[in-house]
């Protein structure tokens, strides 16, 4: 047990020498090391049971980062395969982007027409027991694991939702999920509307697409631009979709540690819709890039925001490849919207505010009444 103490403590200790100034104000860090060997010898020792090293290391990896923010994370070499694969466009799942708060599992967003989606799991949810497992007291990486299984196993997620006293049980069946981030239809003949659900590689050139198609119609005038349950994805392109519709001023800034790396990213000339009328749908689901997007088109009063409030995730994060194939997933910049304003924490308040209409409401359906209400308010 000693080799494995002195290997994880030398984990620890690299890290927190990676990042003295982080804790320049601890005088006894040294001595905190030493503690921490201690408290590894005495686990590995007197515990009750025997110990598995592997999930100790990784835990004891994963709590240091996940102090920092809720957002920063260590992925082991399996699940970081796992992400891999799910970033290609097809994986098995329930489709919910997850996230932690309090020590519970909270759902970003479920992704539309996904199993979770389905049987009615909506973003805000907490999920506080899967299967016959509590969630309160595992990392972020153990519940998701729990959540993994073969595609066509059943599922049972219990979740708390605000406003409602008694707790929800929903029994889910894995599925085969494919990501399709951009969606369009024609609307009343005269409305273009566009469904982002991430911000994958290649959604910017997607959503161009999408636009130039909509141009030759001479009918098409008004557009409707829709994240509402959009998790996020990738800063560059939420600059470049932001840019589609504006002409000139700031999109976003960044602020990192270092002074040097505070970036600021502004909209070339020329709006592809040529300024029609524009507005855009966000709720709770709507978050980080989506948050981006909405938030300077607001900013520039480029466009009416309609639905509910947003998510509030002002920070940006990186995969970082680890030498044993895993990865840390780590907060490197906050970003910030034109006006300054950063909206960690609090998102984005719409222009007109809508609630879902009731519990059977679904994005893009017949149920969906802030979709219809936006229509309405373009066509009169």
């Amino acid at each position: 047990m000693k080799k494995f103490t002195k290997f994880l403590v030398t984990i620890i200790f690299s890290f927190f020498l990676i990042n003295i100034s982080f804790s320049a104000n601890d005088e006894n860090i040294y001595d905190k090391i030493d503690l921490f060997s201690e408290v590894l010898d005495k686990i590995n020792n007197e515990y009750v049971e025997e110990i598995n090293q592997n999930k100790v290391m990784d835990a004891a990896i994963n709590g240091v980062l996940q102090s920092l923010d809720p957002y920063s994370g260590y992925m082991s070499p399996e699940i970081f395969k796992e992400m891999q694969t799910e970033t290609s466009g097809k994986f098995g799942g329930l489709g919910i982007e997850v996230g932690m708060e309090a020590g519970v599992v909270k759902v970003i967003s479920p992704m539309d027409n996904s199993p979770a989606e389905r049987v009615g799991v909506k973003a805000g949810d907490y999920i506080v027991k899967i299967n016959d497992s509590q969630v309160q007291g595992k990392t972020l990486s153990q519940a998701v694991e729990l959540m993994r299984g073969p595609v066509g196993s059943k599922i049972e997620i219990t979740v708390r939702r605000i406003g409602i006293k008694k707790a929800i049980i929903f029994n889910i069946t894995r599925e085969i999920i494919e990501v399709k981030s951009v969606k369009s239809k024609i609307i009343d003949e005269n409305v273009g509307y566009i469904r982002l659900t991430s911000f994958n590689e290649n959604s910017s050139n997607q959503v161009k697409e999408k636009i130039k198609k909509f141009k030759k119609d001479k009918n098409i005038e008004k557009y409707i631009l829709d994240l509402r349950n959009n998790p996020g994805g990738l800063l560059t392109q939420a600059i470049k979709i932001a840019d589609f519709f504006l002409d000139n001023g700031e999109i976003v800034s960044t602020k990192s540690r270092k002074i040097r790396e505070n970036k600021k990213w502004f909209a070339k000339k020329g709006d592809l819709v040529n300024g029609e009328t524009l507005v855009v749908l966000i709720n709770y689901g709507s978050a980080s890039a989506s948050e981006i997007v909405a938030g300077a088109l607001q900013d520039h009063k480029r466009a009416i925001l309609i639905g509910e409030n947003s998510y509030g995730k002002g920070s940006v994060q990186s995969i970082i490849p680890l030498e044993n194939n895993g990865a840390i997933r780590l907060t490197i910049s906050k970003y910030y919207l034109p006006s300054g304003k950063s909206i960690s924490d609090i998102g984005i308040t719409p222009d007109i505010e809508i609630a879902e209409s009731s519990d059977e409401f679904r994005i893009n359906t017949e149920t969906d009444n802030q979709l219809d209400f936006a229509v309405k308010l373009l066509n009169g």
